[in-house]
């Protein structure tokens, strides 16, 4: 009787080598799309000077005077404060400084010619019991007024902060209450801008040496 040979099956792979071959081409294309996403994040985000609103650092530094005056009405408090401060986290301040800008994406460089402007001020001896409602009171003013309060607390010391932007972020307010000190801050910043007058080989950041007008409560 002749012997059964049995030929043994050979798997079928071809199925296998599609999932490989779909599996790679997935590994290949997961990368390629990030890096295209990437390429159009770096797009989007970085920026030139054309980019932003050509605005005089004076008429920058004025918004942001009035966005503290605006404040510090609303926070209850009368005194006038004179340009200048003696020293640093003690004494009334009123100041104005300008930034640079950046790029943005993957850079740090900044723009040429495009500036931001601050306006800082601070007031010594200040009591709790004005302080604090003058905070609360503030706290809805902004809410009410389209700014996104990010930080309103108090910290376990006893000291108060409240932090707010709006303009996607552009334009911010911040204040603090140094409760054992009795010292009570403010500041505004203001969107990123050009400077119209600013031409290659100035000084940066633009604006830098503005000086802030005698400031107080807004005017009736």
């Amino acid at each position: 009787m002749p012997q059964e040979i049995t030929v043994p099956s050979v798997p079928d792979r071809s199925g296998a080598a599609r999932a490989v071959g779909i599996g790679c081409a997935a590994l290949v294309a997961v990368p390629l799309l990030l890096v295209l996403a990437l390429v159009g994040w770096i797009a989007v985000v970085t920026k030139d000077p054309s980019d932003f609103p050509r605005v005089a650092p004076e008429e920058m530094a004025g918004r942001a005077v009035e966005r503290s005056q605006e404040a510090y009405g609303v926070l209850g408090f009368t005194r006038v404060i004179e340009p200048g401060v003696e020293e640093v986290g003690v004494s009334p301040e009123n100041t104005l400084a300008s930034d640079s800008c950046y790029r943005g994406g993957l850079t740090d460089e900044t723009v040429d010619g495009v500036y931001r402007v601050s306006h800082g001020w601070a007031l010594d001896d200040v009591p709790a019991g004005q302080a604090v409602p003058g905070l609360r009171r503030l706290h809805a003013h902004l809410k009410d007024s389209g700014w996104d309060v990010s930080s309103y607390r108090k910290d376990a010391s006893g000291d108060w902060s409240l932090f707010a932007s709006r303009s996607d972020g552009d334009e911010r307010v911040s204040f603090h209450y140094f409760a054992d000190r009795r010292y009570f801050t403010g500041g505004a910043s203001t969107p990123c801008a050009l400077d119209p007058a600013w031409r290659q080989g100035d000084d940066e950041p633009t604006g830098d040496g503005l000086r802030p007008p005698v400031f107080g409560p807004p005017a009736a």
